[in-house]
């Protein structure tokens, strides 16, 4: 017990004992007690007050703030969803029972039944960084707000996970964890909540779970055949705990708020490892996540399950076992780039073949083959790592993405001195990557010598077999979408999503459109005469290779997917 409390004058009592003392409240006798009591217990002297019924929550409320000249406020007239979230860390708020109530500037007013609490302020002050200013509450009122606070969201967790299940995480999880971030990010149901999530997303087929924090509100989406789909709405005051426990298996810095992370973590799902690549945002109200699940498997799918039509697979297998020359990759973010390359590196991959590859980042593991990770800080860009690959005896390369004129002009000369360089680009269509590297500076005989396909490509939403029905459309629909009026004979019959328990609104699953446009005779005349992408689309034609609509449209005819979907993904 304080050597102060244990004398009897009145002045030599301290803080709200003092406060009540000298107000009437108490004598000085059951004070001593009362604070004698609250060092056994460990609790509050404020505590020890209202437990003992000596003095009411209201009387000590308004005593106090006479007394002190500070504010009162009725916490039953406040919206606890109102109230700023992330100010202070829920561990805090319920050791010195207080709650955050605004913030203006510097300034952070802080609701607490004990304002002479020195060690809550200062704890407050170096945990915000900012200037604590007490406004007086009433004990009971605010014991049940930070009951209901953490209740509430205890259960909401607990009625979303909805039970136990085993996730076994990989050794990476615990290495990096110290015994003071486990405190805060060990927090059961946060832990299984996030292993429910995971789970979730791998069993629904996601390629992406994204957890976003609003002002009143926190939600998780998972993207699903290419489709953003709202899971679950966990209450907000988990986001920094589930935030911290990514970042820590992640391997990320959980201290570092302010600016983007990027990290890697590993999971087993049974005996199956899968790969998720984590990516930190700040936002307004707190840290945006996106995990990208990389699942291994995705690579070795085969080029029949990628949706490739007979011939322009054909087209696709010559030109990969081509001795050199350069293949590219073309289509937006999302629409399978990466899996088809490493589906035709898979093909290539055999003990007598050297290949590298440089990414930015490397998705998935590909045993014998070498991959290398693009590190700009370090001065490892695509291009000097294309120059490396140079110097090591290599007989495949292929570059993450060709984003200038340095990495071009390299995998342009690598592709005419006996290497074959695969490698991506961010164009509409094949053609109009042409016209693209020529924007770039590279020269166009050099494209012409170089290139010897491009395949472009736009992944559509797959019809579900076991609810798929057959669809009506009028014959002008047909017509304008690029139907030819021969081919509206009657022989095949379109068909439209419906929904059933087994898939997603009708579509499980994705299909590849391809336009596949070996680099002929005529169309590297075309090129070295400094021929528009329209004229190589022209000839393209001529020659028998289908652009991205007329693919789509063929997926319609055999009733894999619908007319909505290709038009949705595709331009005329």
């Amino acid at each position: 017990m304080d050597s102060t409390l244990a004398e009897a004058p009145n002045p030599t009592l301290s803080g709200v004992a003092r406060v009540l003392v000298n107000a009437g409240k108490l004598n000085a006798k059951t004070a001593e007690e009362l604070a004698k009591q609250a060092q056994e217990k460990r609790i509050s002297f404020v505590s020890a007050v209202i437990a003992a019924g000596a003095v009411s929550a209201s009387d000590l409320a308004h005593t106090l703030s006479n007394a002190l000249s500070l504010p009162l406020m009725d916490l039953s007239a406040v919206d606890p969803q109102r109230l700023p979230k992330g100010l202070l860390e829920n561990k805090l708020s319920a050791q010195y029972q207080v709650v955050v109530l605004g913030k203006r500037g510097s300034r952070l007013f802080v609701g607490g039944a004990d304002p002479t609490d020195q060690e809550a302020l200062e704890r407050i002050k170096f945990a915000t960084q900012l200037t604590p200013e007490w406004v007086i509450v009433e004990h009971d009122k605010l014991t049940r707000m930070l009951e209901a606070t953490n209740a509430s969201a205890s259960e909401a967790l607990e009625n979303i996970v909805g039970g136990e299940f085993e996730f076994d995480v990989s050794e990476e999880d615990t290495q990096q964890e110290s015994a003071d971030v486990t405190a805060d990010v060990e927090d059961a149901p946060v832990v299984r909540f996030l292993q429910k999530m995971l789970i979730d997303a791998i069993n629904m087929r996601a390629s992406d779970l994204h957890f976003e924090p609003y002002e009143y509100n926190y939600r998780v989406r998972f993207r699903v055949d290419g489709e953003l789909r709202e899971i679950a709405q966990p209450p907000i005051a988990i986001k920094d705990k589930l935030a911290s426990r990514i970042k820590v298996i992640s391997r990320l810095d959980i201290a570092e708020k302010r600016v983007p992370q990027d990290g890697r973590m590993k999971l087993k799902f049974g005996n199956r490892p899968i790969d998720f690549r984590v990516s930190t945002l700040p936002t307004l109200f707190g840290e945006k996540i996106v995990i990208r699940i990389l699942d291994p498997s995705s690579a070795k799918l085969g080029i029949d399950a990628l949706g490739y039509e007979k011939e322009e697979k054909e087209r696709l297998l010559e030109a990969i076992h081509r001795p050199y020359g350069m293949i590219l990759v073309t289509g937006p973010t999302g629409s399978g780039k990466t899996v088809s390359l490493y589906t035709c590196l898979n093909l290539l991959n055999q003990p007598g073949v050297n290949i590298s590859t440089v990414e930015d980042p490397a998705e998935i593991n590909l045993p014998g083959i070498n991959q290398v990770n693009v590190n700009d800080k370090a001065g490892l860009t695509f291009a000097a790592a294309l120059k490396a690959f140079l110097r090591q005896d290599p007989d495949i390369i292929m570059v993450g993405e060709i984003r200038d004129l340095e990495t071009a002009d390299i995998a342009i000369k690598a592709a005419q001195t006996g290497h074959l360089v695969m490698s991506t680009l961010h164009t509409n269509d094949a053609p109009s990557t042409l016209t693209r590297l020529r924007n770039m500076g590279v020269a166009p005989f050099n494209i012409a010598s170089s290139v010897i396909l491009i395949t472009a490509q736009r992944l559509a939403r797959r019809l579900c077999e076991n609810c798929k029905a057959p669809a009506t459309y009028p014959r002008e629909a047909l017509l304008r979408a690029g139907f030819k009026e021969e081919e509206l004979d009657g022989s095949w019959k379109p068909y439209r999503a419906v929904g059933c328990s087994a898939c997603n609104n009708g579509y499980k699953g994705r299909v590849g459109l391809y336009q596949v446009m070996p680099i002929s005779e005529e169309i590297q005349r075309i090129i070295l005469a400094d021929g528009s992408s329209m004229d190589i689309a022209a000839q393209a034609q001529r020659e028998g290779v289908r652009d991205l609509r007329q693919a789509g449209l063929l997926k319609v005819k055999l009733g894999v997917t619908t007319l909505e979907e290709v038009i949705s993904v595709t331009n005329e």
